[in-house]
């Protein structure tokens, strides 16, 4: 088993695994959670008990000034019997205080270090705080408009509301830990839960033997949980079976060299050895020219499948541009002129005098050219031989046709020339090709966009062909729009 990406990694630097630092963050934003509610439970808590005693203790307040009496000519007094006073300062968990002062602040009753609060004008009433013997009282100052004008203050220890309020509190925190425990613990399942897809998919991979490169079962990919973990699934598919085409090509290369070259080098060697058992230089001469030609045959086919590999790998890192199709055909069909002349072939040219821009590969559609050309120079001998290059368009497309006056081949066979070492009758008599230039140039038209497509010449008939028209199909980088027909 390969080690892994870890494996030279103390547990320090070990980057933490997915589902504990997902875990990781959801425990900590409940925890925050949790905090946070707890502080606005006791935020508003405390605002409600407080306004609740607040509200008891200025009812007490009431209470104690519809007890303040006064006659005519009576000072202020606090019509209440020691007895009434004792119930008034009763309370089962907290201490109760109160004073009466009159009009003008002079003490009538109670107690008389409760001290009155500025009450604000227009208001009945203001609560306050007030410290006393190291306790802290809450104290409310009722103030009575006249006749008779006065004030009434309450006050009593806080005990009771820090408890209700640390009740509150405690009840609603473990209220929400147990809510914080049991959606932790459901959201962590939850989370391993959808990342055991992950986990099999990893696993899945790792047991895989470098050779294996097949597609990811059906099954694991179908039961993962989530899209996302389908579309890793879909991901490593894809690139297994990028990967599988890619040695697939690099095999199919490697097996075509072997097999092309085999022919031509065997031949050589029996040249080569046939040349060394005789002592004649015209023998030596001989066979030295056609060890001259087999090495020219192989060199071309190892071009050819040099070629067919790189079209095989031309659409991932292909770039085309706009460019005119009529000077780069000047030009290459100039290059063959000579090579025509010597095998006293007439090479003509017909439609390169109008400009024709496509949107294409320079090096893709020079190979295109040189393919038909080399096939129409190699088999397209009539009598007299005659190619024929030419271009036109379409309203979408520029066409780029190669005429010979050969031979030409069986139209069932037409399709079945497009494959790789595929070769017609005339190839296979000749002996001069390995079938590669037709299935090239299809793979470079099909990069392009384009097509190919193989038909006899016009006259001739199924039974006795007479000449090929290779034509190629290219998008124009415009396209043509047709003049208005005008109506008389």
């Amino acid at each position: 088993m390969p080690a892994g990406p870890d494996a030279g990694l103390t547990a320090r630097q070990r980057p933490p695994a997915l589902r504990q630092r997902i875990g990781r963050h959801v425990l900590l934003s409940l925890v925050l959670i949790w905090a946070l509610g707890s502080a606005v439970v006791l935020g508003v808590g405390n605002h409600f008990v407080t306004e609740a005693f607040d509200r008891a203790l200025l009812d007490d307040a009431h209470a104690l000034a519809a007890h303040v009496r006064s006659g005519d000519s009576d000072p202020l007094r606090l019509d209440l019997t020691p007895r009434e006073v004792g119930l008034l300062r009763f309370d089962q968990s907290e201490t109760v205080w109160f004073a009466v002062y009159g009009p003008d602040g002079a003490f009538v009753a109670g107690d008389r270090d409760v001290a009155t609060a500025s009450v604000a004008t227009g208001a009945a009433h203001e609560f306050s705080n007030l410290a006393r013997d190291g306790r802290e009282l809450r104290r409310v100052s009722l103030h009575i408009d006249g006749p008779p004008t006065f004030t009434v203050v309450m006050a009593q220890t806080t005990a009771e509301r820090t408890h209700l309020l640390r009740r509150l509190l405690v009840y609603s925190g473990l209220a929400q830990l147990w809510l914080l425990v049991v959606l932790g613990s459901r959201l962590l399942r939850g989370i391993e839960r959808d990342l055991r897809p992950l986990t099999d998919l990893q696993d899945a991979m790792d047991r895989r033997d470098a050779a294996d490169l097949q597609p990811l079962p059906e099954a694991l990919t179908r039961q993962a949980g989530t899209r996302d973990v389908q579309h890793l699934g879909e991901a490593l598919d894809g690139l297994l079976a990028r990967v599988q085409q890619s040695l697939h090509a690099q095999r199919e290369f490697a097996g075509n060299v072997a097999h092309e070259l085999r022919t031509p080098l065997a031949g050589i060697r029996a040249q080569a050895a046939h040349a060394l058992a005789h002592n004649d230089p015209s023998v030596w001469r001989s066979e030295l020219e056609g060890i001259a030609q087999a090495e020219q045959r192989a060199s071309r086919t190892v071009d050819q499948l040099l070629a067919l590999a790189r079209a095989a790998e031309g659409g991932i890192a292909l770039t085309l541009q706009t460019m005119a199709l009529d000077t780069l055909v000047r030009d290459i069909v100039l290059r063959f002129v000579p090579r025509a002349d010597a095998l006293s072939v007439d090479l003509g040219a017909e439609g390169l005098d109008k400009t024709v821009e496509v949107h294409g590969n320079a090096a893709l559609i020079e190979g295109i050219l040189n393919n038909l050309l080399d096939n129409a120079l190699r088999y397209g001998r009539g009598s007299p031989p005659c190619i024929t290059v030419a271009l036109h368009t379409t309203q979408d497309h520029a066409v780029l046709t190669v005429t010979d006056n050969g031979p030409g081949i069986d139209s069932a066979l037409a399709e079945h020339l497009h494959q790789r070492w595929a070769q017609g009758e005339q190839g296979l008599r000749l002996g001069q090709g390995a079938g590669l230039g037709l299935s090239i140039v299809a793979r470079y038209a099909e990069l392009l966009g384009g097509r190919l497509a193989l038909a006899n010449a016009e006259g001739s008939t199924a039974h006795s062909p007479h000449g090929l028209v290779a034509s190629v199909w290219l998008p124009l980088a415009r396209p043509v729009v047709s003049d208005p027909v005008l109506v008389a």
